[in-house]
């Protein structure tokens, strides 16, 4: 049976409702999107000012640093612990079921090697989630998705690096959506911990500062000048690389961040669009349907005129 012009109308209305919605959302996720990529702009001079201490530090410490039980890797690995960063809402297309797919997947893997595999979630979503396919969550950190805090970093990072020195884990991994444009986000799989001392002494792109003077010898044998650390190279090194751990975990909750508020601009931009599509193809229902009305209402006036006739 059609629908008569009353509830077409009705319909429209509901549904102009929704676009109404929808496109505030997106405006809202557009500016906090705006906010999110500033805050990752900020964190870049100080993640590779990190990132050039440590590896100095490392350089300094020397065989110091196969001492410490954060960049010792484990004889064997035989349970893993896979952070999953999601958020706390959603309406924001596939932004965290891909990420629980790719955990999953990447805990098949493991579980096939022999592996144990433990979660730990950032955001309602993956612990709710990760909840409900009966899976064991060691830690769950929820309510600041939209605007990420260091210190949310930091209380992650020191669970993880606990976990690690303590033997309960033997790698850490952390799956999330590094942010590429508003329209683009991918998943990204990092090893957390160990730190591997190629990591740590990774060469930065040309950004790295030359610290002190360069003496002849040291400029024949392409080195550096040394530097003198107060207290020792191990001990700085041994505060460097929590710190080094935390900026990691730090970054990925502002790429999730940013990715989010990008994916749910971008989910709402196409929601207002099909409800426009919807409005247009009911409008066009509605007038057939009040052209069959007054088709209806002109045949009944004739066949009247007709009998009277």
């Amino acid at each position: 049976m059609a629908a008569s012009q009353a509830d077409v109308k009705d319909r429209i209305a509901s549904i102009q409702n929704i676009r109404k919605i929808t496109r505030a959302m997106e405006m809202v996720a557009a500016a906090r999107l705006r906010r999110a990529e500033q805050r990752i702009e900020a964190l870049r001079p100080y993640a590779s000012a990190i990132r050039r201490m440590t590896r100095q530090a490392a350089e300094a410490a020397g065989a110091e640093v196969s001492s410490m039980p954060v960049l010792q890797e484990h004889e064997t690995v035989s349970k893993v612990a896979i952070l999953l960063v999601t958020g706390d809402r959603g309406l924001a297309g596939a932004f965290n079921s891909q990420i629980i797919r790719a955990g999953i997947r990447a805990s098949a893997e493991h579980e096939g090697e022999g592996r144990d595999v433990v979660f730990s979630a950032s955001g309602r979503r993956g612990v709710s989630t990760l909840t409900f396919r009966g899976r064991e969550i060691a830690g769950s950190y929820v309510g600041f998705t939209d605007r990420p805090a260091y210190a949310n970093a930091r209380e992650i990072a020191e669970d993880l690096v606990t976990a690690f020195v303590d033997g309960e884990v033997d790698e850490v991994e952390i799956i999330y959506n590094g942010y590429i444009s508003p329209l683009t986000q991918e998943v990204r799989r990092e090893t957390l911990l160990p730190l591997k001392r190629a990591t740590i002494l990774d060469e930065d792109d040309g950004d790295e500062d030359h610290v002190g003077a360069t003496s002849d010898s040291d400029a024949q044998d392409g080195q550096h000048a040394l530097v003198e650390y107060e207290p020792d190279a191990d001990e700085i090194l041994g505060r460097l690389v929590p710190e080094y751990v935390e900026i990691s975990v730090y970054r990925a909750l502002l790429e999730s961040t940013a990715s989010e508020h990008g994916a749910r601009m971008t989910a709402m931009r196409n929601a207002s669009e099909n409800a426009g599509d919807i409005i247009q193809d009911l409008t066009l229902e509605m007038n057939r349907a009040r052209q069959a009305e007054i088709t209806q209402e002109i045949m009944e006036v004739v066949a009247g005129a007709e009998a009277l006739g």
